[in-house]
């Protein structure tokens, strides 16, 4: 299983989130440094997201991916991307992997070039909650399901997903090994997001066959220890 260390940055901090909400800020400190940290706990990649971007606020984003990709780790990244322009910026910033989040339910035809464009580089960002895909920073709720988005995305030969159930981020409620599971039944790899808070939940979804899983609140209150978890899980 392959493990994600996040570094969510907000305002050019790294930052998480309670539930996604943009005023239930812990503050983490400099996103390059965490980066530091958890290259030097062993991470093989991390999940990098511009949470201003997805807030559609003004942001140094750009300049700070350089930054961390500079470090030398494989970058998965995700947040505030409204175009494929967006998409080869991302790129051009260093960018090893893109997640693609709203502007997939909003304008699919921005996932589907850049699907054509990048392959196996673009994620599916899928975010639900109670099942509803969710979009703009997780601020609204959509209509469609989140199970059938998945499909569709799979349909236009994406083949990982960030799978994320929103009403459990930043919380250490544990992760939702059924929503994950059945996500996975859209054939897509999906790494799950959301909750996670141990490494029984690690081992939980080891034991469903989950692809992955992206490690936020967790790695840095210290309830899981990065370096054992990745001595457990990937090696």
């Amino acid at each position: 299983m392959k493990l994600y260390p996040a570094i969510d940055i907000l305002g050019g901090r790294a930052v998480r989130l309670l539930h996604g909400k943009r005023d239930a800020v812990t503050d983490y400190g400099d996103p390059v440094d965490r980066a530091k940290q958890w290259l030097d706990a062993g991470a093989r990649i991390l999940h990098v997201v511009n949470l201003s971007g997805a807030f559609e606020e003004q942001n140094d984003f750009p300049r700070i991916l350089e930054r961390i990709a500079s470090l030398g780790v494989p970058v998965q990244t995700g947040g505030g991307i409204r175009s494929v322009q967006t998409v080869k910026e991302r790129f051009l910033s260093g960018a090893d992997r893109v997640v693609l989040g709203t502007v997939c339910v909003e304008q699919p035809e921005v996932l589907e070039e850049a699907a054509a464009l990048y392959g196996g580089k673009i994620v599916a960002g899928i975010d639900a909650r109670e099942g509803k895909l969710t979009v703009r920073g997780w601020t609204v709720t959509a209509e469609e399901d989140a199970f059938s988005f998945g499909k569709k995305a799979k349909a236009l030969g994406i083949t990982d997903a960030v799978f994320t159930d929103v009403g459990r981020d930043g919380a250490l409620t544990g992760v939702n090994v059924e929503a994950t599971v059945k996500m996975a039944e859209t054939g897509l790899n999906v790494i799950a997001s959301g909750g996670i808070r141990s490494m029984e939940d690690l081992e939980a979804l080891r034991k469903n066959n989950v692809y992955g899983a992206i490690l936020g609140r967790s790695v840095y209150e210290g309830t899981i220890d990065l370096t054992k978890a990745i001595e457990e899980f990937e090696c």
